[in-house]
């Protein structure tokens, strides 16, 4: 027998528990289904973007994050078995109100995970793991999906979060444009290692026929990250002795001192792009949409924000009654930023662009998007489009009236107008960041409308559906 569900998730990675949290929260009925029999192991996506940090805000997971991880440590460049100097791995930021979250936070990707999940539990989402997709097909009313073993399911939507492999992207035949990055292979592995401090990041350059090995400490726990380049067609040795020779070829340690390989893997740096990320009733995100370099630290932080784009909108359909044309905006507003950011994690790979500004993910923005109104005569610094900034407002902290599926009205020294319950509103006499002005902040955090009056405001609010809810949600 088929079970129906509203959205049903395909892989259980950052993007698929980022979207069925969001989903969860707003009473969308969302299964996630993976093939594995748990949630991968690794810790490859460790970097987490200041930007993806507000998301993470928003979704009720930022203290676990926080206490789970911490900054990184500073670069240390190693040769002959000694210290020759440090490397600034970021470029360092000012401090500002406007952006609470200003530098990389590091924690593993399995670590991410587990709290996504526990935090997917607490709203009452689920997962199902050993469900492997095999084949789908879709009519005007929803999807229905096979699995390799138990019974198939039928879904209003399907939301595929399955990886650079998608298996669901190559059943709807779309292609991804791209590139290989840099033809030289390249291994990650988590160890434990002694004979290493873990007060900073190791670099190890490139010897004689041999590549760079960084060796990274992994905060939470009593792991190191270790990755390491090799010469092109190079057939990577993922066992654990493998790993220890490679460990010993390149800097003083012994095998020996590698006293336990947790995991490995390896791959070539490539960029790729979907050609579509909607094709009927089936999104992409994440991965299965963008296939990034690790270099820059994009690809996980880019799939979360994808599924922070996705599940407002998923509901708004679901839920409040906006029309399902609504989410044909998903893939005009994503597919743009996930090009964008794909350029920076190629240029990073190259050393043609620093880790700074353009990785901070915080002046990305939607000012062209066709749910994008601007309707002041004189816009300020915060125009529609442009991602919320935060701000303390008359005793209120702006980030903490955004917190939830709800949609906030920022009123700086302008009238605002009775509203839905569904619609937070902040009023204010000050001016800055803003400037003055009415300005509508989207549930994923970027404004939507903004002008000098309400003129217009509730006509725009009726697009989403807004009116038809009674109360804010948790």
């Amino acid at each position: 027998m088929m079970t129906d569900r509203d959205v049903l998730i395909v892989g259980a990675g950052p993007s698929g528990l980022a979207l069925g949290i969001d989903l969860a929260r707003r009473g969308v009925d969302a299964l996630v289904v993976e093939k594995a029999g748990g949630l991968f192991p690794g810790s490859r996506g460790k970097g987490l973007q200041p930007r993806t940090m507000e998301v993470f805000d928003d979704l009720g997971v930022l203290d676990a994050i926080r206490e789970a991880g911490s900054t990184y440590p500073v670069g240390m460049i190693w040769k002959d078995g000694r210290r020759v100097g440090e490397h600034a791995m970021f470029d360092p930021v000012e401090e500002s109100e406007d952006s609470p979250y200003t530098e990389p936070w590091m924690v593993p990707q399995w670590r991410t995970q587990e709290i996504l999940r526990a935090r997917l539990g607490e709203l009452g989402g689920r997962i199902a793991f050993g469900r492997e997709l095999t084949g789908l097909a879709q009519d005007e009313d929803g999807v229905t999906v096979r699995f390799a073993s138990g019974p198939g399911l039928r879904a209003r939507y399907v939301v595929a979060a399955d990886g650079g492999r998608s298996t669901v992207r190559r059943a709807l035949g779309i292609g991804m444009t791209g590139e290989t990055v840099d033809p030289h292979p390249m291994l990650v592995a988590d160890v434990r290692i002694t004979g290493l401090d873990r007060d900073n990041w190791h670099l190890f350059p490139p010897g004689p026929g041999a590549g760079f090995m960084a060796v990274c400490p992994l905060a939470g726990t009593e792991d190191f990250q270790v990755v390491a380049q090799f010469p092109e067609g190079t057939e990577v040795d993922l066992s654990p002795d493998g790993v220890r020779a490679l460990v010993a070829a390149r800097s003083h340690l012994a095998p020996e001192d590698v006293t336990q390989v947790r995991w490995a893997s390896d791959f070539r740096p490539r960029a790729a792009l979907a050609d579509r990320f909607r094709h009927g009733r089936v999104f992409l995100a994440g991965d299965a949409a963008h296939v990034h370099s690790p270099a820059g630290g994009q690809g996980l932080n880019t799939s979360v924000q994808d599924a922070h784009n996705l599940g407002w909108k998923l509901g708004a359909v679901l839920r409040d009654g906006a029309g399902p044309a609504l989410l044909d905006t998903y893939e005009e507003e994503r597919r743009p930023i996930a090009a964008e950011m794909l350029g920076v994690s190629t240029g990073v790979h190259r050393g043609e662009i620093r880790r700074g500004a353009a990785t901070r993910q915080l002046g990305l923005g939607y000012r062209e998007s066709s749910l994008t109104q601007e309707s002041r005569t004189a816009p300020g610094p915060v125009r529609a489009g442009d991602r919320a900034p935060d701000a303390l407002m008359d005793g209120v902290r702006l980030f903490d009236a955004f917190r939830g599926p709800h949609w906030t009205l920022v009123a700086v020294g302008a009238q605002a107008p009775a509203l839905p319950d569904r619609v937070r509103v902040v009023r204010a006499g000050a001016q800055e960041p803003y400037g003055r002005g009415l300005f509508l902040v989207r549930p994923d955090g970027y404004v939507g409308w903004s002008g000098d009056r309400a003129a217009g405001l509730t006509d725009y609010l009726g697009r989403f559906g807004t009116a038809q809810n009674a109360s804010l949600g948790t």
